[in-house]
C-alpha cells in the first residue's frame, strides 16, 4: 500500500495516539507514527506539540527514520528553539557516524535549523565535516557553511570557516570543489567588498580543471564564478575561453548560458585581428540559434539574452537571420521578440529577405504583432538606407487595406522616415491625407499634424486640415494638442495672411482655456515670440530638425555592459540591473565588461581631449587629518580686522531665485533687448509693425502681469536649504544655544544661525573661527552680532563663507568643526554640512565632454545608491535637482524608464557625474555616482537624496 493511506486520517485524539505509537519500543510502529507525524505536519496540522516525542526518535540507526525525523526537526526547530536544544547530542554524534550518508544529513540539517541558540554547537560538527574523508559530506559541509554565515556571520568568521572553504577550492573531488564556489560566491553577494573569491591565475586554473568532471550545477556555480574574474592579459583570457568553449554543447541550457557569459566578457581583451577570435564568434552562433528549438518559454529566455548578445556583438548572429523569421504558431511573446531581434539583424545584405517576411506578418490576425511588424518597416527604412524607398511603397500598400490599425501605424513610421529622409518621400502626403478621418489614436492623429504642419506649404487645404482638428481641441490627449499648436503656428509663419485667426483662436484655447501647464507654457512662448518678433520666430520655429537616428531603442552602453555580465539570469529576461528588481539588494557594485586593452580598438566616443578641461584639472589630493584638537585650540578668535575677500555679489545679470523664463530667458532667442526692461509686458501687449493689426492678444491686462512674475512657469526650482538644527546645546555652553543650517543663496555660501541666549547674563562680542577642513571652508567676514544678546533674546545670523581656506580631509568628508568666542568663553562644536551648498552655478558640462569623462573615469570609481519612496516625475526631479545646481545634460527612455544623465561641480573643481533612472509608477530610483574622488560619492548622494525629498 502505498503512503497516500497516512493522509486520510482525521481521527480525533490523534494527537495523544501518536504520542503513545511514538513512545513504542517496537520499531515499525515508530517509524509508521512518524510517517503520520509528517503527514499531518504537511496537511497543515499543528503537530509541535509532539517535538519531545519526534526527537526521542533521533536515536536509531534506521536512515529512513533519521530522514523523517531531521524534517521534522527542520520545520517546527523555529517555534520551539528551547526544545531544539535537545537534538544537538544527535547532530553531534551523527556527524561522527561511520556511514557518509548519516553524516551529511546530519549537517544539511544542522543548516536548515535557523535558530541563534543552537549555531553555536553545531561549529565543532560541521568543522569535523568540512575536513571529513569523504567528498559528499565535505560538498554538504560546504553549503552549510553558506547557510550558517546567513543566520550569523560573524560566528562563521571567528571560526575560520570562511579560510576552510577557501581550502576547499583545492579539493580532489570537482563537486566539492563547486559546492566550495558556490557558497563563496553567496557570501561575497551580501559582502561585495570582502574579496572572499579571491581569484588569481591558480585558482582559475584549478576551477577549470573541474568544470569538465562536476554536475551541471557545479558547472554553472564556476562559470559564473569565472565570469567575475579579469585575465592578465589577452593570453590568458583566449586561454580561458578555449577550454570554457566545450560548454557550449551542453544539454542543459543554463550551462549553455553561463558558458557564453563568460566568453562574451572574455572576448572583450582579445584583439579583433586574432584568428581566434573570429573562430569564437562561430561557436558562438550555433547553441544559441539550438536553444531556439526548445519549447516557448526556454525559446523566450534565449531571445532576451540574444537580443542582449546582438547589440553588444551583432556579428555573431548576422549570418542567421532565417531562425529568427516567425512560425504561425509561435506565441504571441515569441513572435514580438523575434521581430525585435531581426530588425536589430537588417542590413543591406538582407533587407530584401526581411522585408518580404515583415510584409507577410502585417496581413496577420494578432493586432499586436501586425502594429509591431509594420514599425519594424518603418526601423528598416530608417537603418537601411538603401531600402527606404521599397519600405516606403510597402507602407503604402499597407495603408491601401484600409485596416484601421495598420493605417495608423503606418502613418507614425512615415512620420519617421520624412525625419530621416527630408525633401525624398513628400509625394506620398496625398495618400496620407486621405485617411484623415480614420485615424482615433493620439500618437497616429499626433502624427498626421505634424506631418501637415512641417509640409504646410505643399498641402493646399493645410488649413483646413489642421481647422478639422481643432473643433474638438479640448477632447484631444496632451500629446496631440501640443503637435496642434506647433504645427498651427508654423503654418501661420509659412501663410500669415490667410490663417491669423486659426492661430489666434489656438492661441487663445492653449492659454485661457487649458489647464495644462506644457500647453499653457507653450502656448505663451509661441505668442510672445510672435508679437515680439517674428522673424525671430520663423527661425526658431521652422528651424531645420536633426535627422533622427537608426535605432532608437538601444540599452544604453553602461546598462547593457552590465546586462552581458548578467547574461543567463533574470536581470537579462528584464533588461533590468539586478538592484532594480531584487528588494534590499545589498552593495553599490556593478559589474562592467573588461576595457579592451589589447584590442587596439579606439572607443566609440568623441575623443577624449575634450575633456581635458575636465581631467586635466583634477584638484590636489586633499590633505589628510592632523591634530585637530590642537588646531582648534590654537585658533586666534579676536575680532578680524582684515577678513578674507568677501564672495563677488551677484553680477547684474544674475537674477536672485528663480528666473522668469519669458521674461530674461528668451533674450538670446530672439536678440530682442527684453530682460527684465520695465516696459516689457507692455511691448509684449501691443504688436509691432510687422504682425497684423488684427493679431493682437485678447487679453487686457492679465497676459502683461503673468510675463513679470518673478517665479516662471516650468522653471528649476529654488536651491534646496536643510532646516536648522540644534549645533550647540544651552547646557554645554554657559547658555548660548546655536541652531543653523547651510545655503547657497545666489551663488554664495552662507551659514545661517539663530543665536539664543538662554544665560542670566548678557553676552557680547562674537567671534567665529573654523578648523581645517576638507573643501577649505572659512567665514569671509566677521559674524555681525551688533548689539550684545540679552538674557532670552535670539537672533538671526547669515555668515557669508569663502572656499579658500586651508584644506585637510575630515571624516567623514563634510565635517565642519567650529570654534564660537563670546566674552563669556570659547566653545567648540562641529556640524557637517550638505555636499548640495557646494555645487557651483557652472557646472553643467557639454554632452561630448560628459560622454568622454564617463568613460574616463575608472568603473571602480563608480557607485550605486537606492532613493526610497520618492513620487516625482523624471522632469520634476530634474527640476530640483537644476535649482541645487545639478545639471541634466541628457535624457533617455528605455523601456519605460527614464534615464537622466547630469553633472554638477563642487567648489574645488571635482566634478561628478550622475545617471538617474526613473520608472514610471516605481517610487524607487536609481542613482549611480562616477567620480575621480570617490570619497565624496556617499556624501554627494545624501545631498542628492534630501534635494528630492524636501
Amino acid at each position: 500500500m502505498t503512503d497516500s493511506k497516512y493522509f486520510t486520517t482525521t481521527k480525533k485524539g490523534e494527537i495523544f495516539e501518536l504520542k503513545a505509537e511514538l513512545n513504542s519500543d517496537k520499531k515499525e510502529k515508530k517509524k509508521e507514527a512518524v510517517k503520520k507525524v509528517i503527514a499531518s505536519m504537511t496537511v497543515g496540522k499543528d503537530v509541535s506539540a509532539l517535538f519531545p516525542d519526534v526527537v526521542n526518535c533521533m536515536q536509531t540507526d534506521n536512515l529512513e527514520l533519521k530522514k523523517l525525523v531531521y524534517l521534522y526537526l527542520m520545520n517546527y526547530a523555529k517555534s520551539q528553539p528551547d526544545m531544539a536544544i535537545m537534538a544537538v547530542n544527535t547532530f553531534v554524534k551523527d556527524c561522527e557516524d561511520p556511514n557518509p550518508l548519516i553524516r551529511a544529513l546530519a549537517v544539511r540539517t544542522m543548516g536548515c535549523i535557523r535558530v541563534d541558540k543552537i549555531t553555536e554547537y553545531l561549529c565543532e560538527p560541521l568543522r569535523k565535516c568540512l575536513k571529513d574523508e569523504d567528498p559528499y559530506v565535505r560538498k554538504t559541509a560546504a553549503v552549510c557553511v553558506a547557510k550558517l554565515h546567513d543566520i550569523n556571520a560573524q560566528l562563521v568568521e571567528d571560526q575560520g570557516f570562511l579560510d576552510t572553504l577557501k581550502d576547499l577550492i583545492s579539493d580532489s573531488n570537482p563537486m566539492v570543489v563547486a559546492n566550495a564556489v558556490a557558497a563563496l560566491s553567496e557570501i561575497a553577494e551580501s559582502h561585495p567588498n570582502s574579496n572572499l573569491l579571491d581569484l588569481n591565475p591558480q585558482t582559475i586554473n584549478k576551477l577549470l580543471t573541474a568544470l569538465n568532471e562536476c554536475t551541471e550545477w557545479g558547472q554553472i556555480f564556476i562559470l559564473d564564478c569565472l565570469a567575475n574574474y579579469t585575465p592578465r592579459d589577452d593570453r590568458e583570457s583566449q586561454s580561458i575561453c578555449e577550454r570554457v568553449t566545450p560548454r557550449l554543447s551542453h544539454a542543459n541550457s543554463a550551462v549553455v548560458l553561463s558558458a557564453v557569459k563568460v566568453l562574451m566578457k572574455f572576448m572583450e581583451m582579445l584583439p579583433k585581428d586574432l584568428d581566434y577570435y573570429g573562430t569564437l564568434l562561430k561557436k558562438l552562433a550555433p547553441p544559441l540559434v539550438t536553444l531556439l528549438s526548445a519549447e516557448p518559454e526556454l525559446q523566450y529566455v534565449a531571445l532576451r539574452n540574444i537580443n542582449l548578445i546582438v547589440q553588444r556583438r551583432p556579428e555573431i548572429m548576422k549570418n542567421e537571420m532565417k531562425v529568427f523569421f516567425v512560425k504561425y504558431n509561435d506565441p504571441i511573446y515569441v513572435k514580438l521578440e523575434k521581430l525585435d531581434i531581426m530588425i536589430r539583424l537588417a542590413s543591406q545584405a538582407n533587407i530584401a529577405q526581411v522585408l518580404a517576411e515583415l510584409k507577410e506578418y502585417a496581413t496577420e490576425v494578432d493586432v499586436d504583432f501586425v502594429r509591431k511588424a509594420v514599425r519594424a518597416i518603418g526601423r528598416c527604412a530608417i537603418k537601411v538606407e538603401q531600402s527606404a524607398e521599397r519600405c516606403v511603397s510597402t507602407l503604402l500598400d499597407l495603408i491601401q487595406t484600409k485596416v484601421n490599425y495598420v493605417v495608423q501605424e503606418a502613418i507614425v513610421v512615415i512620420k519617421d522616415i520624412f525625419r530621416k529622409y527630408p525633401n525624398k518621400y513628400e509625394s506620398v502626403i496625398a495618400t496620407l491625407c486621405e485617411n484623415l478621418d480614420s485615424l482615433d489614436e493620439p500618437e497616429a492623429r499626433a502624427a498626421m499634424i505634424w506631418i501637415v504642419g512641417e509640409y504646410a506649404e505643399r498641402i493646399d487645404n493645410a488649413d483646413e486640415l489642421l481647422e478639422s482638428f481643432l473643433e474638438g481641441f479640448h477632447d484631444e490627449s496632451t500629446q496631440v494638442q501640443l503637435q496642434l499648436l506647433t504645427a498651427i503656428v508654423k503654418l501661420f509663419l509659412k501663410k500669415p495672411t490667410e490663417t491669423q485667426e486659426l492661430v489666434q483662436q489656438v492661441l487663445s484655447l492653449a492659454t485661457q482655456d487649458s489647464d495644462n501647464p506644457d500647453l499653457r507654457d507653450r502656448g505663451y512662448i509661441y505668442w510672445r515670440l510672435l508679437s515680439t518678433d517674428p522673424v525671430a520666430a520663423k527661425e526658431v520655429v521652422l528651424a531645420e530638425k536633426p535627422l533622427i537616428s537608426e535605432e532608437t531603442d538601444l540599452i544604453e552602453p553602461t546598462l547593457l555592459e552590465e546586462l552581458i555580465c548578467h547574461i543567463g539570469t533574470l536581470a537579462s529576461v528584464y533588461h533590468k540591473p539586478p538592484s532594480a528588481f531584487v528588494e534590499g539588494s545589498r552593495g553599490v557594485q556593478h559589474k562592467r565588461l573588461p576595457g579592451s586593452a589589447g584590442s587596439g580598438e579606439s572607443v566609440d566616443s568623441p575623443d577624449t581631449s575634450s575633456a581635458a578641461g575636465v581631467s586635466d584639472a583634477a584638484p590636489a589630493v586633499i590633505p589628510s587629518q592632523g591634530d585637530l584638537l590642537g588646531d582648534l585650540l590654537n585658533l586666534d578668535l579676536t575680532p578680524p580686522t582684515a577678513t578674507a575677500p568677501a564672495p563677488p555679489a551677484p553680477s547684474s545679470g544674475m537674477q536672485m531665485g528663480a528666473m522668469d523664463l519669458l521674461g530674461g530667458g528668451l533674450d538670446s532667442l530672439i536678440g530682442g533687448d527684453l530682460g527684465g526692461s520695465p516696459a516689457m509686458g507692455a511691448g509684449f501687449g501691443a504688436a509691432p509693425a510687422a504682425v497684423p493689426a488684427s493679431f493682437t492678444p485678447p487679453i487686457s491686462g492679465g497676459l502683461d502681469d503673468l510675463f513679470d512674475l518673478g517665479g516662471g512657469v516650468g522653471m528649476p526650482m529654488g536651491a534646496y536649504t536643510p532646516a536648522k538644527t540644534v549645533w550647540l546645546q544651552a547646557m554645554k555652553a554657559k547658555g548660548l544655544e546655536i541652531l543653523g543650517t547651510f545655503a547657497r543663496r545666489a551663488g554664495v555660501i552662507q551659514m545661517e544661525m539663530t543665536l539664543t541666549n538662554k544665560a542670566m547674563s548678557v553676552m557680547s562680542d562674537f567671534a567665529i573661527q573654523f578648523n581645517r577642513n576638507s573643501f577649505g571652508l572659512a567665514p569671509a567676514g566677521p559674524l555681525q552680532v551688533l548689539t550684545p544678546l540679552g538674557p532670552n533674546q535670539s537672533i538671526e545670523v547669515a555668515l557669508p563663507l569663502s572656499t579658500v581656506g586651508p584644506v585637510m580631509k575630515m571624516d567623514p568628508i563634510n565635517n565642519l568643526q567650529v570654534a564660537v568666542k563670546n566674552n563669556i568663553d570659547v566653545f567648540y562644536f562641529s556640524c557637517q554640512y550638505p555636499m548640495s551648498m557646494l555645487l557651483v552655478e557652472d557646472g553643467k558640462m557639454e554632452r561630448q565632454v560628459f560622454l568622454a569623462t564617463w568613460k574616463d573615469i575608472p568603473n571602480d570609481n563608480e557607485s550605486q545608491f537606492q532613493i526610497k519612496d520618492c513620487h516625482l516625475s523624471s522632469d520634476a526631479a530634474s527640476n530640483k535637482l537644476q535649482g541645487s545646481n545639478i545639471f541634466t545634460i541628457a535624457k533617455r527612455t528605455v523601456d519605460g524608464q527614464d534615464m537622466l544623465y547630469q553633472s554638477m561641480k563642487l567648489t574645488n573643481g571635482i566634478w561628478v557625474l550622475a545617471e538617474l533612472r526613473v520608472q514610471a509608477g516605481n517610487p524607487n530610483y536609481t542613482v549611480s555616482l562616477k567620480c575621480r574622488a570617490a570619497e565624496v560619492s556617499q556624501c554627494v548622494f545624501m545631498s542628492y537624496e534630501a534635494v528630492l525629498k524636501n
